[in-house]
This record gives C-alpha cells, structure tokens and sequence, in this order.
C-alpha cells in the first residue's frame, strides 16, 4: 500500500494592517487646518430678550428702532415710508452708517430716560453674518434689548 506523507503546513499568522501612515497623515490634516483656519473674535453679544410676561406699567418713551437684513444682506433702518438703506457693501463685516444711526438712536433714547430697543427683521435667505454684523453694531453701540421680529409694525 501507498504511503500517504501528510505535509504539516505551519500555522498562518493573522493578518496585520499598518496604520501609521494614515495616522501621520491625519495629523498633518489637522496641522493644516488649525494654521489655515482664520479665526474672528466677535464682540460680546449679551443680549436681553424680552420676557414674554410684562406688566404693561412700562409705556416706552421712545419707539423702537426697526433693522430689516434683505437676502442680500442689504441693511436697512425704518418702516415702511421711512425706509432708509444704509450699508449695501457684503464684502465688508462693518456697517459704518448703520452704527453711527444705533450711536444716535442710544444717545437719544437715554436722554428721554428710557432703554433703546431694537426690532430686527431678517429675511430667511440673508447670510446668518450678516445677522451677527448687525449684532455686533448693536453691541457696538451700547443696545442689548433687542427683539428678531417676522412683522413690522407701523
């Protein structure tokens, strides 16, 4: 009879993956967009909204400002027939024109001893910069009660 040689095959190691390439290129992706990022300091927007609970005793002296942001980030002041544009440039975060009206409208609401309070209005297509912009005139100008409106009223 035949002799069966059986051939003993030495146990197959598992399988290994070598990550640290990966790993290293990870860390450089990181490197770069840390370095590349720009990072903007917004100003300290300590806002007050108003609490939907008043006591009605409070009859403002002075109106409210109305601020409308179109969906091209147009910047306007007023309602309706009083409508003022006022910074159109996109390209830049600063509203030189709308700062210097917020810079009145304080002055004058705290010399009728009363609190400036700002109404916005923001179209749903207007960049969310934009809205920070605005914000940041606000802050800017010393206004923290401020209320995002969808109507204005007349």
């Amino acid at each position: 009879m035949a002799r069966h040689k059986k051939i003993l095959l030495e146990p197959a190691s598992e399988p290994q993956l070598d990550i640290s390439s990966m790993v290293d290129v990870c860390f450089l992706l990181l490197i770069y967009f840390l370095v590349a990022t720009t990072i903007v300091r917004e100003r300290d927007l300590g806002m007050k909204l108003p609490s939907p609970h008043t006591d009605g005793t409070h009859i403002p002296l002075i109106s409210a400002m109305f601020i409308r942001v179109d969906a091209n980030g147009a910047v306007f002041s007023g309602t309706r027939e009083s409508e003022r544009l006022l910074d159109t440039e996109t390209a830049s975060n600063e509203l030189p024109l709308l700062s210097s009206q917020l810079n009145l409208y304080a002055a004058a609401a705290l010399s009728a001893g009363d609190h400036p309070l700002v109404q916005i209005m923001v179209d749903p297509g207007a960049r969310q910069q934009r809205v920070v912009d605005v914000l940041n005139a606000l802050a800017g100008s010393g206004i923290s009660s401020v209320t995002f409106t969808d109507i204005l009223e007349m």
